[in-house]
């Protein structure tokens, strides 16, 4: 039945290695309040139970939480839905549904494009405008972080040491490095954790856990009591590292199925994701640096889980939350000398956007086709290699990364 769902029903949305997401349309057929339980009629004519996750993110046509969840007068027999389905170990689980056909055809607004037009956020000056924003990745048409927060950078960084399990300085400790977010960012994190455990300039020292998980984006992470903290917890136990030594994470910025412009979706997404950083600092009482990122060239995409241009602004994002932090915004205070500590410091971590095929001038970065999946918005293996092979250099070259990064 597995292997049956994965080739004839949905689209496959993880790249190479273990399979995180799908998504996929259907009819339903019945509700089962009782056992937590939906029946779809698929597509191509076969049928399908799966079982509802506490935490499903159930939606109507507008995009609002149906009232009542598996109740809701909504969820009856013959209504189209699109559904988010993540696997658990050899289970799946419905971890989202919105009504309606939500793929329009196979094909959102912005689709199947090699290039849009945009300029690469690191690409733009201060005197450069997008939609009223200013260029550079901290702003002021700069890509490495300046003034105060080049201090703050270094000050926070030095503080990265080996931690014993229960967050204590410790010579034979672990410096934890982390991924949080959706199933790009696992099936990209997950190609870059056996490169980096291979390479031999990356020190012992460093222990390196993908947390993020599919079908889980910032939305879904921003509840404290969300089911993907637990699973993060579970991942570092099966790596033998403990929550206190988690001192670095990479965060990829994401929502699924943002609509409006950017000062309602990039809004939300702001607000999302400073609780999922509230929520990190107390999971991780060690967590120190979080290296932002926003999400790989979308337009080639043929749903409308995310496509352009709502990856290319999701960067702008990034930039807000690390500028409201620098500006003094009591929810990301990172330093105690100021209050109480509710966040990390944020950083940028590599910049992934390129447009399509236009080659970005500073590496000749370009996404072709052929780097994407079925649905052109998760990577392929070779988008998942690209990804893997900016965050590798990153770490190894970055003037405040490569003090814990780089093995002495």
């Amino acid at each position: 039945m597995w292997r049956r769902l994965v080739v004839i029903t949905f689209l496959l949305l993880a790249c190479a290695g273990p399979l995180y997401a799908l998504n996929g349309r259907g009819v339903i057929k019945k509700v089962d309040v009782e056992s937590g339980t939906i029946v779809l009629a698929l597509a191509n004519g076969q049928t399908q139970t799966l079982k509802v996750a506490k935490d499903a993110r159930l939606a109507g046509l507008d995009d609002k939480d149906l009232v009542g969840g598996l109740k809701a007068p909504e969820l009856k027999e013959g209504a189209p839905v699109t559904v988010m389905v993540e696997r658990d170990g050899r289970d799946l689980v419905l971890t989202g549904l919105y009504l309606g056909d939500r793929v329009k055809g196979g094909r959102p607004q912005i689709t199947d494009q090699a290039k849009t037009g945009f300029k690469p956020l690191n690409e733009m000056t201060a005197e450069d405008k997008y939609k009223g924003e200013e260029g550079g990745l901290y702003g002021e048409g700069q890509n490495e972080p300046f003034g105060s927060l080049a201090e703050a950078a270094k000050n926070e960084t030095a503080k990265i040491v080996p931690l014993d399990p229960d967050g204590k300085p410790a010579s034979d400790g672990k410096i934890v490095l982390i991924s949080l977010s959706m199933s790009n960012a696992t099936a990209e994190f997950s190609t870059f954790k056996p490169m980096a455990d291979k390479d031999p300039q990356k020190s012992p020292l460093v222990t390196i856990v993908d947390c993020a998980i599919g079908g889980q984006a910032m939305a879904e992470w921003a509840r404290p009591d969300a089911r993907a903290w637990s699973i993060a917890e579970d991942r570092l136990r099966a790596a033998g590292v403990t929550p206190k030594q988690v001192e670095i994470a990479w965060v990829k910025l994401a929502n699924v199925r943002p609509t409006g412009e950017l000062e309602t979706h990039g809004k939300k997404l702001e607000k999302d994701t400073i609780a999922v950083m509230n929520n990190a600092r107390q999971r991780f009482p060690n967590l120190r640096v979080v290296y932002l990122g926003s999400r790989i060239y979308a337009g080639w995409a043929v749903t409308d889980l995310n496509p352009e241009p709502y990856a290319y602004e999701g960067a702008l994002v990034c930039r807000w939350l690390i500028q409201d932090q620098s500006k003094g915004n009591p929810d990301l205070n990172y330093d105690a000398s100021r209050g109480t500590v509710k966040a990390p410091l944020l950083l940028w971590g590599p910049y992934l956007w390129a447009d399509g095929l236009t080659p970005r001038q500073s590496d000749g970065l370009t996404w072709e086709r052929a780097d994407f999946g079925s649905d052109g918005t998760h990577p392929s293996g070779n988008g998942c290699r690209k990804v893997a092979g900016m965050l590798l250099n990153f770490f190894k070259t970055d003037p405040n990364a490569r003090t814990w990064y780089v093995k002495k």
